[in-house]
């Protein structure tokens, strides 16, 4: 069976995602561009509400961003595998509105150490991961302390931004603001770090 010419647009995004190099956060910005919008549908009838919507997505496509490796065009369509990881983010963000959860601290090396390095124990990995920690270490240092507190709290301890907006007594505005600048100058000081 052919390929729809917009499906191989996506898997070779979703490749160059994969390889983690200096065209990786281009590639989920591009992916991102041609796709955020039916999966923001999707995550809206889900979670029925729009922000919980945007906290899902937001989610789902950092998880993207991890995973990519693991997609198989053999398996499925790229619009069905990044719906099925959307649907589950938003099921477990409703998950988490309906249940009660003790806040976790996690100390930011821990949570680099565990989502970069992998599985493996492999010398390489573990070199890249390091210098990725050391990079991302470098560019959190680089936003306005509120604003890298914001960030830090909305990935690392799961806060929505209405959680956060209430913790921080700012306005949810100001909150999604920070936290989108934040995450594209986090994106553009690694494209320039990794280039």
């Amino acid at each position: 069976m052919p390929i729809d010419q917009n499906d191989q647009r996506l898997m070779d995004l979703m490749a160059n995602i994969a390889a983690q190099d200096a065209s990786s956060a281009g590639a989920l910005k591009q992916l991102y561009d041609l796709t955020s919008s039916r999966m923001f549908g999707l995550a809206l009838r889900v979670t029925g509400n729009r922000e919980w919507a945007e906290d899902a997505l937001q989610e789902a496509y950092l998880n993207i961003w991890r995973i990519a490796g693991d997609y198989r065009a053999s398996i499925s369509p790229p619009m069905a595998w990044m719906g099925v990881i959307v649907r589950s983010r938003s099921l477990d963000f409703l998950r988490r509105r309906n249940s009660e959860r003790a806040d976790s601290a996690v100390e930011l090396d821990d949570y680099l150490q565990d989502t970069i390095a992998g599985e493996g124990n492999d010398p390489l990995d573990m070199a890249e991961a390091s210098q990725q920690a050391v990079a991302l270490r470098q560019c959190l240092s680089r936003l306005e302390a509120r604003q890298r507190e914001v960030v830090s709290l909305a990935y690392l301890r799961e806060l929505s931004h209405s959680e956060l907006a209430e913790q921080l007594k700012l306005p949810l505005g100001t909150v999604k603001t920070w936290i989108r600048r934040g995450l594209t100058q986090l994106r553009d000081c690694l494209g320039r770090l990794a280039s």
